[in-house]
């Protein structure tokens, strides 16, 4: 039986000036990396039909070593229509194969994040965790254009008696 995905989001990317930002606080590249990885930014992809994930792929070679931590521009925002949310989680083989974790454990992203003054730019903070069993020691290398972490487009609801009216200006911490 076919079954017919409702089409509810939309992925672009942030502004050049919005990603050189924070690719040069986290990253100390200079004008001329940043415009490049900017310029070979791919959006996030389902690798197959089937596929639920949305491979989000990084803007540079990334190296971490057990316990080092990034904090990932991806230069994405993700435009959804209300009642959906997009959940990050880390790409299942770099979860197995290094304990790669999200910071936050998972990571939200609000209908209303596009609109924030940052553009709604996801960064992806992951840490490889690798350090106890057969992931010990293991050090991670991240390519460039590699996929690092997956997105999910899911709905949600809410209470009968919500009435939250406030409008969000920003990403963590933002909204109290």
């Amino acid at each position: 039986m076919l079954q017919i995905m409702e089409r509810i989001a939309e992925f672009g990317t942030v502004s050049f000036e919005v990603f050189k930002e924070i690719a040069q606080e986290e990253f100390g590249v200079t004008d001329e990396a940043a415009l490049n990885a900017y310029q070979n930014l791919k959006l996030p992809k389902r690798a197959t039909s089937g596929s639920a994930g949305y491979d989000f792929y990084a803007p540079f070679d990334i190296t971490l070593e057990p316990g080092e931590t990034a904090k990932i521009p991806t230069g994405i925002r993700a435009k959804m229509e209300n009642g959906w949310v997009l959940m990050v989680f880390p790409r299942s083989g770099f979860g197995f194969k290094y304990r790669l974790m999200l910071d936050n454990t998972v990571g939200v992203i609000d209908s209303d994040y596009y609109y924030s003054d940052n553009e709604g730019h996801i960064m992806i903070k992951v840490t490889n965790c690798s350090g106890v069993g057969i992931t010990a020691g293991k050090t991670l290398k991240i390519s460039a254009g590699q996929g690092f972490a997956q997105g999910i487009f899911m709905p949600f609801g809410i209470t009968m008696d919500d009435d939250t009216d406030t409008v969000r200006n920003g990403g963590l911490g933002s909204t109290g």
